[in-house]
């Protein structure tokens, strides 16, 4: 049987799904799937503060915005604080310039629109994901 190896080979690194949503934590997962990434998630924006306290392993997060209990701007704020270099990637329904800057303001890396075009996802993920 012939398929597609993945261009991303990401084993040796970890990411922090920060989602509320079932079904957009599940997409994401299958867009990470072949490239070997462990995965962590986290349902909102307190428990993704208290994960990345606790897991130094961590080398990205893709963050929601609209979350219950801390909201995505508030949970990168917090992290930021003690993972400053960190990155950290927002992704949000709300694709007005405005809240572009919110989040860059936030201290978000950078910013992915949903609906999520998984190509563009790798292909940002990539830029913050070095190999050794």
């Amino acid at each position: 049987m012939f398929y597609e190896l993945s261009i991303y080979n990401w084993a040796d690194f970890t990411i922090l799904i920060v989602e509320d949503d079932i079904s957009s934590t599940f997409y994401l997962k299958e867009v990470l799937k072949d490239t070997h990434v462990n995965i962590l998630h986290a349902p909102d924006g307190q428990k993704a503060v208290d994960i990345c306290t606790s897991t130094p392993s961590i080398n990205l997060v893709l963050m929601d915005i609209r979350m219950p209990v801390m909201n995505g701007f508030e949970a990168t704020r917090a992290i930021k604080l003690f993972r400053p270099d960190l990155p950290i990637i927002a992704q949000t329904a709300n694709i007005m310039i405005e809240n572009r800057n919110h989040c860059i303001e936030a201290g978000c890396n950078d910013f992915i629109a949903k609906p999520i075009d998984s190509e563009e996802l790798l292909e940002m993920i990539s830029g913050f994901l070095k190999q050794p």
